[in-house]
């Protein structure tokens, strides 16, 4: 995109009559995300792991928007039980679904597991969303037009997932890397992104499959590893966190921008992967961007899709 035809919220289509379901919204990306949806009409369901802070941002999305449409749903992505009851209980209410936008997540925090003993990075950000769209799938394809965004990362350039293997997936305490993990995590997203595309594909489904990623967005994503920390640097570490997204972040509602595009333009394809126009995309207005060679390879999506539905028992009903 040109600097003449920069992309904002004012270009969302109306998206009246459609149904959003968007994890993570109660703050930062995933806020933004809902708050600029209900504000082009669509009717959005706020998904949380608290509830309160789910009912805090829709009430806040409610000022903004009087006439929004907002509801709130529980799910914890650390435990597919949780993700089941969820997506069971939207199934129940007979409502298509339109778009849904996999966005919440958590990054470089100390080794911990899922309720099913994954580890918790990519047991939230890749397994916990993969089992979510799978359960989902009969509501998508209920929807015209419907759509999946996977919010990634360029930080899946240090993802180094190799065999897509229930071991490799599943990960263990020893040799554990917060960032190694992340970076795993945001590799997985893109390779689940681009493997459901194809599938939907050769199942001559009409559903979209793309990606996303925000740049570097200043967000409370980057405040939760410090805070978590045991160091007795931790305190230093937030401050110089803080003083890191005052001076090189862009707001959430920028970082949203790239998810409202994969959700919503229409010239949107599947497999397309869009991020910041600005320079190493750390920042800016909506456009295609690339991916790395690991997060492209065919192979590797196919088998880390394999061991997803392994892993979480989760078959995605394609015929």
């Amino acid at each position: 995109m040109t600097p003449a035809t920069r992309w904002t919220v004012a270009d969302i289509p109306d998206q009246t009559g459609r149904r959003a379901f968007i994890t993570g919204a109660n703050t930062g990306l995933g806020y933004q995300t809902a708050l600029a949806l209900a504000g082009a009409g669509a009717t959005v369901t706020v998904a949380v792991r608290d509830p309160q802070r789910g009912e805090a941002a829709a009430a806040a999305i409610r000022r903004v928007h009087p006439q929004a449409q907002v509801a709130v749903t529980q799910v914890d992505l650390a435990d597919l039980d949780s993700v089941r009851r969820t997506a069971d209980l939207w199934l129940a209410g007979g409502h298509p679904l339109a778009l849904l936008v996999n966005n919440a997540g958590i990054m470089a925090l100390p080794w911990a597991a899922t309720a099913q003993g994954f580890e918790s990075q990519v047991g939230v950000n890749h397994l916990g969303h993969f089992a979510l769209t799978g359960l989902l799938l009969p509501a998508l394809r209920a929807a015209a037009d419907s759509r999946v965004v996977t919010v990634a990362s360029s930080a899946h350039n240090m993802g180094r997932l190799r065999t897509g293997d229930s071991a490799e997936l599943a990960g263990t305490a020893t040799d554990y890397s917060r960032w190694g993990r992340y970076g795993d995590s945001k590799l997985a997203n893109l390779l689940f992104m681009g493997e459901f595309a194809r599938r939907l594909t050769a199942a001559g489904l009409t559903i979209i499959s793309a990606g996303a990623h925000p740049g570097y967005a200043a967000t409370e994503l980057q405040l939760r590893q410090p805070r978590l920390s045991t160091s007795r640097f931790a305190g230093l570490q937030e401050g110089l966190m803080r003083g890191l997204n005052g001076v090189l972040g862009q707001s959430a509602a920028m970082g949203a921008l790239p998810s409202l595009f994969a959700a919503t333009d229409p010239t949107v394809v599947n497999g397309d992967y869009i991020g910041p126009d600005g320079p190493f995309e750390a920042r800016g207005h909506p456009r295609r961007v690339g991916m790395s060679t690991r997060a492209r390879d065919t192979d590797l999506a196919a088998r880390v899709w394999r061991t997803s539905e392994e892993l979480t028992g989760v078959r995605y009903p394609f015929d």
